[in-house]
């Protein structure tokens, strides 16, 4: 199961790895998110950049993967890169992660599960209130919503 821990500086433990996420709202203003397979907790399509591949790409395939849709990228909300969270793998490996964060929009495909995710759904930030949320991914959904013109870096 992967897992994310917090202390001083813990990043410091693990590798740089680069990822991304995307924020895709519905008619109604609901954010899409997804239930992780190896963690039940809830998230946006999200994941690692593989070498060979542009920050485009990676979020692209990401979001295809976890979600059967394809999206168009329309912003670049954030920056976010907390050097005292680590994720730790189910395979050992340590990372802190860098990630860049998106606004996207639908434009084809079919909305289903993959073999990462147990659920999907859209929903407010007040129905999120609940819910057990992947790291830091309910603070990049208000910070979407927020819609300033600017980037966060944190």
């Amino acid at each position: 199961m992967t897992q994310i821990i917090y202390g001083e500086r813990l990043g410091r433990e693990g590798k740089i790895r680069l990822g991304c996420s995307a924020a895709i709202f519905n008619d109604e203003g609901k954010v899409l998110l997804t239930r992780r397979q190896d963690n039940g907790q809830w998230c946006m399509p999200s994941g690692g950049m593989e070498a060979g591949e542009s920050v485009e790409e990676a979020i692209l395939r990401e979001v295809f993967e976890e979600t059967g849709l394809h999206v168009r990228l329309t912003r670049l909300v954030g920056v976010y890169s907390d050097p005292n969270q680590l994720v730790v793998y189910q395979d050992g490996n340590k990372a802190q992660i860098v990630a860049l964060h998106f606004q996207a929009e639908t434009i084809g495909g079919t909305l289903g599960l993959s073999d990462e995710t147990s659920g999907f759904g859209y929903f407010s930030l007040e129905e999120m209130g609940g819910m057990e949320m992947l790291g830091n991914h309910k603070r990049r959904i208000e910070e979407t919503v927020a819609g300033k013109a600017e980037a966060v870096f944190r």
